[in-house]
C-alpha cells in the first residue's frame, strides 16, 4: 500500500534533573557540594533510507519519543545523556509543523538527517552554584523540556522520469515492459491508483528510475480526478515522458491530450514544463483506419518535442526509447553536478 501524507506526534527527551548533595566522607571537613548536571535528552531526526518508498509504517506508528535525560547524582557525577531517536522515511519526505505551510525542511538522499525535535538540556546540580559568595548552595535546577510537536510528513517520490498522460494512454504497460515493475493494468480509466517506481536498464551499466504518476486529467491542477493527490510527484523528476494513446481506436486526439496534459502541468507548477520532455507515441501496434501520428508530431514540433513511436505490446521502440531516456537523463545529471548544491 503506497502512503505519501502522514502526521506524526514526535516529543524530544527532556533534560534529566540536577542533584543537590554535600561530600560527606570521615576526615574530610568542609566536603562541600558535589551534586552533578543532568543529562541532556535526546534529539528526534527523520532520516532517508533508500530501501523504503512510502510512508506507510509511519500509518501505524503515530507517536514517537526520544530518551530523557539521567538524572546527576552526588559525587559530581553527571547524568547519562538520552539516545537520539531515528525515525526511518523515503528519500523525497518533507516535514512541516502541523496546521502550517513552512516546512522544516527535508531529506532527499540515503543518510539524510533531518532534526525536527531538540532534548531538554540537563539541570544543574548544586555544584555549579559554588562561588566564593555561595560556599554551601543548596539549589539545584530540573531538566528543560525536550520539544514536541504534530508533524505532517508528505512524501515525494524521487525519480528521473515521469510518465504522465491520460488515464488508459498505456503508461503502466509502458512501464511494466521497459522495468521489473509490476502495475496493475486493465481496461478501464484509473487502474493505477498510486505512482509506481521502476528501475529501467538502458545498458549494462545504465540504469535510471521511472515512476508512473497516476490521475493526470483536464482539471487535476484543481483537484479533478487523482491530480491535487499525485501532481506533485511530478516536482522530483528529471525528465518528463508524454505518453499519449497514438492508435486513432480510443475516439480521443492524440494532439489535444499533450497538449491538455501540458497545460495540466504548467498550471500546477510553471516551472516544470522548462523541463527535458520527451513524447511517446503509445499502441501503435492498434492503429485505426484514421493515423492520428501526423497530427501529434505537428502539434510536438510547435512545442520543440520529438515524438518516438513505440508498441508495449510488441516491443517495437522500447530499445531506442530506453537509450534517449537515458542520455536525456544523463544530461541533466550532469548539469546538477556541474551548477553544485543549490
Amino acid at each position: 500500500m503506497f502512503v505519501d501524507r502522514v502526521k506524526i506526534f514526535v516529543k524530544a527527551g527532556d533534560g534529566g534533573r540536577g542533584c543537590a548533595s554535600f561530600r560527606r566522607e570521615s576526615k574530610v571537613p568542609r566536603g562541600g557540594p558535589d551534586g552533578g548536571n543532568g543529562g541532556r535528552g535526546g534529539d528526534v531526526y527523520l532520516v532517508a533510507v533508500s530501501h523504503q518508498n512510502t510512508l506507510l509504517p509511519l500509518r501505524y506508528h503515530t507517536e514517537w519519543r526520544a530518551e530523557r535525560g539521567e538524572h546527576g547524582g552526588p559525587s559530581n557525577c553527571t547524568g547519562a545523556e538520552g539516545a537520539d531517536l531515528l525515525i526511518s522515511v523515503p528519500p523525497g519526505t518533507l516535514a512541516a509543523l502541523d496546521g502550517s505551510e513552512d516546512s522544516i525542511g527535508e531529506v532527499l538522499a540515503e543518510g539524510d538527517r533531518l532534526l525536527v525535535a531538540r532534548g531538554g538540556r540537563g539541570g544543574r546540580g548544586n555544584r555549579s552554584f559554588l562561588s566564593n559568595f555561595n560556599r554551601a548552595p543548596r539549589e539545584a535546577e530540573p531538566g528543560a523540556e525536550g520539544e514536541e510537536h504534530w508533524l505532517r510528513l508528505d512524501l515525494k517520490l524521487l525519480a528521473d522520469v515521469g510518465l504522465l498522460g491520460f488515464p488508459n494512454a498505456g503508461k503502466s504497460t509502458l512501464l511494466s515492459r521497459l522495468s521489473a515493475a509490476k502495475p496493475k493494468i486493465a481496461d478501464y480509466p484509473f487502474t493505477t491508483l498510486s505512482p509506481v517506481l521502476g528501475v529501467v536498464q538502458a545498458g549494462e551499466d545504465e540504469t535510471f528510475v521511472a515512476a508512473d504518476i497516476p490521475g493526470i486529467i483536464e482539471g487535476a491542477h484543481e483537484g479533478a480526478g487523482l491530480g491535487l493527490h499525485f501532481l506533485r510527484h511530478v516536482q522530483r523528476t528529471r525528465v518528463l515522458l508524454h505518453v499519449v494513446d497514438a492508435s486513432g481506436t480510443s475516439g480521443r486526439d492524440p494532439a489535444a491530450d499533450l497538449r491538455a496534459v501540458r497545460d495540466e502541468v504548467r498550471q500546477w507548477d510553471e516551472t516544470l514544463v522548462e523541463r527535458p520532455q520527451l513524447v511517446v507515441a503509445s499502441k501503435r501496434d492498434a492503429v485505426g483506419e484514421d493515423d492520428p501520428l501526423a497530427s501529434l508530431q505537428a502539434e510536438a514540433r510547435r512545442l520543440s518535442l520529438d515524438v518516438v513511436p513505440i508498441s508495449a505490446v510488441t516491443g517495437a521502440g522500447l530499445l531506442d526509447l530506453k537509450r534517449r531516456l537515458f542520455r536525456m537523463v544523463q544530461e541533466t545529471r550532469a548539469t546538477v553536478v556541474a551548477e553544485g548544491p543549490a
